[in-house]
């Protein structure tokens, strides 16, 4: 049971803590707090001419580096999510038609695997990224203009404020296309010993098609191993996310994530002055979530694998 897992209980609790306070708290926090101005480099717990506390210091903007840290934490927690799910309805669609049609199709469809295998997924996505990351903007800023002149105001705030989010939205589908490989394997092995089983032998003689049959019997049967390999996903996505925006690939200012928190704190680290803080935080913050993840991971998978010691 997953109740009985201390540290997974735990990390759902952290997770649960996390996803809330980036949802909410940017939403209570004083106005003056969320918007730049020249106080720079202000150290943690340094008051505003307000009166209002930087619990986690300013950055080079002089923006509050907590306020960053949460909405950096809504963006990547979401990416991770997004990217998850695509990997997972691509990789449990797939392999579930190739371990049930078997023979030539199997083999044809794995050794397909194999080949995007050897391509290494970080080179995928940036070349992905700079390839159509251009032509995003464009038809996002044509859709701004087309709206501008037709006076369709709100359709014109939603294009411009989704320009800065042009390649996190090509980051987000390019992640989803190279994080499914893993799930299709572990799927296809699960129907290659389900679809021998006395149910779907059934099944087919009742005359049901393979649709119905992947749909009814064989996917329930899966969901247990799909959530929790799911929720081990969404870690590997928040990573190459990271480090995307880390080489600044990934989100563009002012709109922040973890990885580009990171690249600003680094940006700032030196033997003289160090602000410590910059890089501190988001790596603490983004350890931490990570961690809380794979515990979670972890967890489920002890309390739903059949041939777990408990």
């Amino acid at each position: 049971m997953l109740k009985r897992n201390r540290p997974a209980m735990i990390a759902l609790v952290l997770l649960t803590v996390i996803a809330l306070a980036s949802v909410v708290v940017p939403w209570l926090m004083p106005e003056v707090l969320k918007q730049t101005s020249s106080a720079t480099f202000l150290p943690p717990l340094a008051k505003h001419a307000s009166g209002s506390v930087h619990l986690c210091g300013t950055d080079v903007n002089g923006q509050d580096l907590f306020y960053r840290l949460l909405t950096g934490a809504r963006v990547s927690l979401g990416i991770g999510i997004l990217g998850a799910i695509i990997s997972l309805i691509i990789g449990t669609t797939y392999g579930m038609v190739a371990g049930f049609v078997g023979g030539r199709v199997d083999a044809a469809m794995m050794r397909f695997v194999d080949v995007i295998y050897s391509v290494p997924r970080l080179l995928f996505i940036m070349v992905f990224i700079s390839a159509l990351d251009s032509y995003l903007k464009v038809g996002l800023d044509g859709a701004r203009l087309w709206a501008q002149e037709h006076q369709w105001l709100w359709l014109e705030r939603r294009m411009g404020g989704l320009l800065p989010y042009s390649k996190l939205l090509v980051m987000v589908i390019s992640l989803g296309l190279v994080e499914w490989l893993t799930m299709a394997r572990i799927v296809r092995g699960q129907v290659l010993v389900l679809r021998e089983m006395a149910f779907v032998t059934a099944a087919r003689a009742m005359g049901q098609g393979t649709f119905t049959i992947l749909r009814k019997h064989l996917l329930p049967n899966l969901s247990t191993i799909i959530l929790t390999y799911l929720t081990l996903t969404i870690p590997a996505v928040i990573l190459d996310e990271s480090f995307l925006s880390f080489l600044g690939l990934g989100i563009e200012d002012p709109a922040a994530s973890w990885g580009s928190l990171l690249k600003d704190g680094a940006q700032v680290i030196n033997p003289i002055e160090s602000k410590w803080w910059l890089l501190a935080f988001p790596a603490v913050l983004m350890s931490i979530s990570l961690l809380a993840l794979n515990f979670l991971g972890d967890g489920l998978r002890d309390a739903f694998d059949p041939k777990s010691s408990d």
